[in-house]
């Protein structure tokens, strides 16, 4: 059998400083026999060099498309905007099984090349559960724009920092407020009620018994919500336009870690785009109060190396299963599959 082969790309993806895989975790993969590329990248939080120390080869960015066809090729963010058809295995967030805007042309071009996709938000154990995941510094880093944000100094437009610098932003925002952070018990809102209890504002934690039965008073009744309930199937929106007419209502800023614009599943749909690291603020009532929404899609990279590391020490072991395979990266490819056919009947 012919030794597994990692090929990790280069991030086209504005403002995208993370990676799946860190040099010491790439270093480990090489010890026990797969072959690692490494795609060059300037915007990559680890230098290159570091890639090379570990034992792996440099490519020039971009040309995983001529990779050997037994190659898997790994990143994060979306691929380039093509027509090309896809050969390859690839493994990364995909954003492309809810009908999300993309999406139908995304998955035409793997069903035209005959690759796999292996999307890294669908590898789950056998009660569902992500295996690697970003959640809890998406949480962290979206709470504490919101906290910065309503104190007045959320930096803008926003660049890459460090966990200590964030954590000292947060600690003299002196903000008296009332947070309420949706989906609290899950990995993005622990995150959340972290960054907010370093702030010092109070925070009411809402998980299934509380969204269950939604409360939308209550809810409008708080300064800040941090939204981090993600959902695989419509359901009833949390807060919509007309909601927000309530004259009682004191919420003035929304982050949603979700960011599902877009898509049926978009629970909160009284805004209808993302927000960016250069316009991270979108203002979507005027009045008093105003309403404000910070919708990022990609808050970890914030925070690159912290996000980077942990995510790469808990998705290396599951690499060394591939191409392989195994019950985990199983139920990744039948989501897969599941949804081109799905695709093909709706076509």
């Amino acid at each position: 059998m012919a030794e597994p082969h990692l090929w990790l790309r280069h991030e086209t993806y504005p403002h995208e400083h993370r990676t799946p895989l860190v040099p010491g975790d790439a270093a480990r993969l090489v010890a026990a026999g797969t072959r690692v590329t490494v795609e060059e990248s300037a915007a990559r939080v680890f230098p290159d060099a570091d890639y090379a120390a570990a034992g792996c080869r440099l490519v020039p960015p971009g040309t995983w498309p001529d990779a050997p066809a037994d190659a898997c090729v790994l990143g994060l963010k979306e691929l380039p905007a093509s027509d090309e058809p896809l050969r390859h295995r690839h493994v990364y967030f995909a954003h492309a099984y809810k009908g999300q805007r993309d999406a139908a042309a995304l998955l035409a071009r793997f069903a035209a090349g005959g690759g796999v996709l292996l999307d890294l938000e669908y590898l789950v154990d056998e009660r569902g559960r992500r295996l690697a995941a970003f959640g809890r510094w998406a949480g962290y880093v979206g709470a504490a724009l919101a906290v910065l944000h309503l104190a007045g100094r959320l930096p803008d437009p926003l660049r890459p920092t460090t966990r200590d610098d964030l954590d000292a932003a947060l600690a003299a925002a002196d903000l008296g407020a009332r947070a309420v952070v949706t989906g609290a018990l899950g990995r993005c809102g622990g995150g959340a009620v972290a960054a907010l209890e370093r702030a010092g504002v109070d925070v009411s934690r809402w998980d299934l018994a509380e969204t269950e039965r939604l409360d939308r008073r209550a809810l409008l009744a708080h300064d800040l919500l941090v939204h981090a309930v993600g959902v695989t199937r419509p359901i009833r929106p949390f807060l919509t336009a007309s909601d927000l007419d309530d004259p009682a209502r004191r919420l003035t800023t929304v982050a949603d870690v979700t960011c599902d614009v877009g898509s049926d599943c978009h629970l909160l749909p009284f805004y209808d785009r993302t927000t960016s690291w250069d316009d991270p603020v979108l203002r979507v009532r005027d009045g008093d109060p105003a309403l404000d929404v910070i919708a990022i899609d990609n808050l970890p990279s914030l925070l690159p190396a912290e996000a980077s590391t942990t995510f790469s020490a808990d998705l290396t072991p599951l690499l060394e299963g591939l191409p392989r395979g195994g019950p985990v990266w199983e139920r990744c490819e039948d989501a897969f599959v599941d949804t081109l056919r799905r695709e093909a009947r709706v076509g």
